[in-house]
């Protein structure tokens, strides 16, 4: 494949707390815009209590598992941690987002990207409170 395009695009996304936010359709929609026949896109998150996913978007009680087992596999108790400066629920976040990924690679196919039927790209919030994340995507055709 001879890559002679590239193209960089930043998602903006509001939190509420712990969950996991579906940005399928604007990562979908940049793709579309840049209108590659095929290619690699690559999801970076900016953050280092937060991460990415690719999960079930049909079946919302997948992400409410998901969410509800990383909260009982790594525990909120401030003893139980060194770094506790940025409240109780930060060093927890940290071990979560090092259990996940920080990067996705999605080739694109057809002008889109590859997804299968039933998956969606998902920001992995890990912290509690409301936070500002930062996404890149970054595209070679």
């Amino acid at each position: 494949m001879d890559i002679s395009h590239q193209a960089q695009h930043t998602v903006q996304l509001e939190t509420s707390g712990q969950g996991l936010y579906e940005i399928t359709d604007q990562v979908v929609s940049w793709v579309r815009d840049q209108r590659p026949e095929m290619g690699m896109l690559t999801v970076f998150c900016r953050h280092t209590s937060a991460s990415l996913t690719i999960q079930e978007n049909a079946d919302p009680d997948v992400c409410f598992d998901l969410n509800a087992f990383f909260t009982r596999l790594v525990s909120e108790y401030p003893s139980h941690y060194r770094h506790t400066a940025e409240g109780p629920d930060d060093m927890p976040a940290h071990i979560r987002s090092a259990l996940t990924d920080t990067s996705l690679s999605i080739p694109i196919t057809g002008g889109q990207p590859g997804l299968g039927t039933w998956q969606g790209i998902y920001l992995f919030e890990h912290r509690s409170r409301p936070h500002r994340r930062s996404i890149i995507l970054h595209m070679l055709w």
